[in-house]
């Protein structure tokens, strides 16, 4: 018997999926580039979209064209190097840094207000109650879709619509010049601000979230479970493009009330107490909450997933291994935890890239493709870890100079040059010299 979808069930998969990836730098991190960004707010703007929702809808569809999971993606590139490059990307996304900074941002919004902004203790004692709530969810992956696709997205849908719409028709000041960061680099500073939504990563874990809750349903056929999924994906692809645009425009329209600040919880903070008055900060709060605990949630159960495959442990107890680990982490607080993972982000993401925009060449090679994908994504990571290297004071000058006089060295895309050469020369050697 053939199992589908019913069109409630489609939208409340990608509503689910779009709620998966609206956690906390998808909302501080816009208002940032709006407010910095002045009147090159739409170069910066489509920077951002570009690797914020245009690359994981991309990788959603990628994977669910290989059946959903990082492994079989990275196939091509063997084994043993996929295994690898799964682990890195589920370590640093589901445990380092996405789900701790969940729990982060969603206390500096919610609770520091209330307390002394220096409370390691409310800090500790309100991370303990946070992923505890998200361990318990975490336990029945199965109902995800009950859960999150018919309660949590729904709501937080609402609350940001309703911020949404307000910060387009009610805006509160008025645009500043670009920073000069941003009128020198405006898309490229979009583009590395799309980087820390860490989304293209996070699609990589989520996709077999998403593969999982179709088959929940009682759907197996291939064709089915990769129709589904990528509905799934351009669902929250529109949706994530709309509630974008709107935190932009509100970062933007606030520049001449806060010209100086580079913290996108304070926009946000500034913006609903004007707006809302004394119930600004507690609709914000539960706005935050609830984007940060769905995020945390499907990462936690991705990671326990994924992780079960390789060790003789059970689901349940990798959920509280994670947990508990994201949890100490934590306790770290934001502004650390962002500052550790920018430079890796750098690193990891274009090898990810290239991964995922050639696995849609697989079938235009002949011959050479393994060594090409493998050959592409090293040179990518190599140059990488120079614009890595960039956010160590104390290291920049070991650059060698030849590095610095690349092509967007200061955008942060120092790879991108080198890595399109060695695919172009094994691209020719492929079609012509083969031939």
């Amino acid at each position: 018997m053939t199992y589908n979808l019913t069109y409630r069930d489609i939208i409340a998969l990608g509503f689910m999926t779009f709620a998966l990836f609206i956690g906390a730098g998808n909302i501080i991190f816009p208002p940032i580039v709006g407010l910095q960004s002045g009147e090159k707010i739409w170069t910066a703007a489509a920077g951002f979209l570009l690797t914020g929702v245009g690359l994981p809808v991309i990788t959603i569809i990628a994977l669910a064209k290989v059946g959903g999971s990082i492994d079989q993606l990275s196939a091509p590139i063997g084994k043993y190097a996929g295994l690898l490059l799964a682990i890195i990307i589920y370590l640093f996304i589901g445990i380092l840094f996405a789900t701790p900074r969940t729990a982060s941002v969603s206390y500096e919004v919610g609770i520091t207000p209330l307390v002394y902004k220096d409370s390691s203790i409310s800090l500790f004692i309100y991370n303990i109650i946070y992923f505890l709530i998200v361990i318990i969810i975490s336990l029945y992956p199965g109902k995800l879709l009950n859960n999150i696709g018919y309660i949590l997205a729904p709501i937080k849908m609402i609350a940001l619509a309703i911020l949404g719409i307000t910060a387009i028709i009610w805006p509160i000041g008025k645009p500043i010049i670009a920073t000069p960061s941003y009128a020198k680099m405006a898309f490229s500073n979009g583009f590395i601000h799309g980087y820390l939504t860490m989304d293209t990563l996070g699609a990589m874990i989520f996709s077999i979230i998403i593969v999982n809750t179709i088959r929940s349903r009682g759907i197996e056929n291939s064709y089915l479970l990769t129709r589904y999924t990528i509905w799934a994906g351009l669902i929250a692809g529109l949706l994530l493009t709309l509630v974008y645009i709107s935190l932009f425009k509100l970062g933007n329209n606030i520049g001449t009330i806060l010209p100086n600040t580079n913290n996108g919880i304070d926009i946000l903070y500034t913006y609903v107490q004007h707006i809302f008055g004394k119930y600004g900060n507690f609709f914000l709060g539960i706005l935050i909450f609830i984007a940060c605990i769905v995020t945390a949630i499907g990462l936690i159960c991705a990671c326990a997933e994924f992780f079960t495959l390789y060790i003789p442990i059970s689901y349940s107890t990798f959920v509280w291994i994670l947990g508990i680990c994201s949890m100490i982490l934590s306790n770290l607080g934001l502004n650390n935890i962002i500052n550790y993972s920018i430079p890796i982000l750098i690193t990891i993401y274009p090898p990810c890239i290239i991964l995922i925009i050639m696995s849609f060449t697989l079938k235009w090679w002949k011959y050479k493709f393994k060594i090409a994908i493998i050959s592409t994504m090293l040179i990518s990571l190599l140059f990488s870890l120079f614009s890595a290297i960039k956010y160590f004071k104390i290291l920049e000058s070991f650059i060698p100079i030849f590095i610095k006089k690349l092509p967007f060295y200061d955008y942060n895309l120092t790879w991108l040059i080198p890595s399109l050469i060695i695919l172009a020369l094994f691209a020719i050697y492929d079609y012509i010299i083969i031939k």
